[in-house]
């Protein structure tokens, strides 16, 4: 039994065993993409390559047999960096969407697509969860949004952008009119407190998230009533005030604290609300002259911040919302509460503020309109739902055929996709190397599953997989060199390659990226 050394640890294994096998033993992670135990590796990611001393060239761990007295490097800088290189080269051309263009465009990147299969499905209750989760203030959003998901919203390369707005509107208002309106789960109060400067959107979402993490809010604002300029600067008939007020409730049955008719700056100064508080968030709109800024940096009557933390040049203070950027746009403002909510929280945690994770996303990109009918296939073909209510909002059986229209753009393996997660881990970047653009293809005759040939890597997993399982059709390599690819044989169907339901639900498991992926997987469980 060989006894090699990883990473300074030494470790014992079987004959026969690898690399990755003897890694593994000792709990050290090596990524591998192309894979699977019990299968034979193709060593084609080249992810999981390793150095050791002796040889010149990197080696794949997934196929390189250990050996006595070998000592093996996993996480030198030489490795990180050619690992980079490798998925980089995965990535460029990579064809799809990790996250749907709308949910990149949102401000609050709130998980439309998630939303909209949600409503498709009765899931009201789960939709108002994944909406909540991004958007404090969403019935509001819903009547007054910009809407600027739906100008990205791939739908319209085709016909007419998704209603998204007023999907997000019908979802927010069947809760708000239920008998218990959802209230988010908040962890046991902690000790710290924050003081929030203002009950515009920006504010409110503030204290909304903060709440859940357990800190006490206090909101100040110098008006008699929380809401801002959504109570007192928007027209009634665009923000009905009952809609506005059971939508602030929602947020103050959190155990938010609100004292109106105070101005920081008049009755109170900021430094009376450091003395109070462990932290503070400025939300007070835009600033004018004399407004709280003291000590504050500030350009052009704005606060100046950092863009990644919200932290001012005050220790512990924060600021958003119109008090931070010229343009005044509601959904901008909640999402700068929600963002700086989450630094806020890390400053009164003791760890370093680092501001809200950003997710790695590849894009397809603009559409011609005859590409953008392969988004169609297997989806509704009606045209944009007019709502009939007076009020201009959905009905339920409007709301459901609206959602139909939805082509899916976001990954169906977002969660779980490999590719995606060592991206992330490694910083790579798709646009690092240049390659020919693939041509969006979506294979969906399959009952169960779809295949979309431009997020395949090749690993051959499938092709091992539906061997084994004795498919009569399977797949197979086809083309030579750069050109080869995975593929249904003679041009046949992949209903016919893959007939065995078990075996489908195999081959979408063991792929890396969501080339395989099921009809109807949510990123609720992916």
């Amino acid at each position: 039994m060989p006894v090699l050394t990883i990473d300074n640890r030494k470790v014992e294994v079987e004959d026969g065993a690898t690399i990755l096998d003897a890694a593994g033993k000792l709990g050290i992670e090596i990524p591998t993409m192309c894979f699977l135990k019990g299968y034979e590796p193709a060593t084609s990611c080249m992810i999981c390559i390793v150095q050791v001393e002796g040889l010149i060239n990197f080696v794949p761990a997934c196929a390189t047999i250990a050996e006595e007295g070998m000592t093996v490097h996993s996480s030198s800088e030489e490795i990180i960096h050619a690992r980079k290189a490798a998925l980089e080269l995965l990535l460029s051309d990579h064809l799809g969407d990790c996250l749907g263009p709308c949910e990149v465009t949102c401000p609050a990147h709130m998980n439309i697509p998630l939303m909209i299969r949600q409503i498709s499905t009765g899931e009201l209750r789960d939709a108002i969860v994944t909406v909540k989760k991004d958007i404090a203030l969403p019935a509001v959003l819903g009547r007054i949004c910009p809407k600027p998901c739906e100008r990205a919203c791939r739908r319209a390369d085709y016909d007419q952008a998704v209603s998204i707005c007023l999907l997000k509107r019908y979802v927010a208002d069947v809760d708000l009119q239920s008998a218990q309106p959802y209230s988010p789960p908040c962890k046991p109060g902690k000790s710290k407190r924050v003081a929030i400067v203002g009950a515009g959107p920006a504010g409110l979402a503030a204290a909304y998230y903060l709440s859940q993490e357990g800190f006490g809010c206090t909101i100040f604002d110098d008006h008699e009533k929380p809401g801002g300029m959504l109570q007192y600067s928007v027209p009634q008939k665009e923000l009905p005030r009952d809609v506005l007020d059971a939508e602030i409730d929602t947020i103050m049955k959190l155990g938010v604290k609100f004292q109106g008719r105070t101005r920081i700056g008049t009755s109170l100064l900021l430094e009376d609300l450091q003395k109070d508080f462990d932290a503070v968030f400025i939300a007070v709109g835009q600033l004018d002259d004399g407004d709280i800024s003291e000590g504050l940096e500030t350009k052009a009557n704005a606060i100046v911040i950092d863009s990644r933390t919200y932290q001012t040049s005050k220790t512990g203070v924060f600021a958003g919302g119109d008090a931070v950027r010229k343009r005044k746009l509601t959904v901008r403002a909640v999402a700068d509460g929600k963002e700086a909510a989450e630094s806020i929280g890390q400053y009164l945690s003791g760890k370093v503020v680092t501001g809200p994770t950003r997710v790695f996303n590849t894009r397809i990109g603009k559409l011609s309109a005859d590409k953008a009918k392969k988004f169609v296939v297997g989806h509704s073909d009606s045209p944009r739902i007019n709502p009939s209510q007076k009020d201009g909002g959905f009905t339920s059986r409007e709301a459901v055929e609206e959602s139909a229209r939805c082509l899916h753009c976001d990954c169906r393996k977002s969660r779980s996709c490999k590719l995606r997660k060592y991206a992330h881990d490694y910083n790579a970047k798709a646009s690092r190397y240049k390659s020919e653009r693939r041509e969006f293809v979506q294979f969906s005759e399959h009952p169960d599953i779809i295949f979309e040939p431009g997020k395949c890597i090749d690993c051959g997993l499938c092709v091992q997989i539906v061997a084994r399982a004795g498919e009569e059709l399977g797949l197979t390599f086809v083309g030579r060199g750069f050109d080869v690819k995975v593929a249904v044989p003679f041009d046949r169907s992949l209903a016919k390659a893959i007939r065995d339901t078990n075996t489908a639900r195999k081959c979408v498991e063991a792929c890396p990226t969501g080339a395989l992926a099921f009809k109807q997987a949510t990123q609720s469980n992916l």
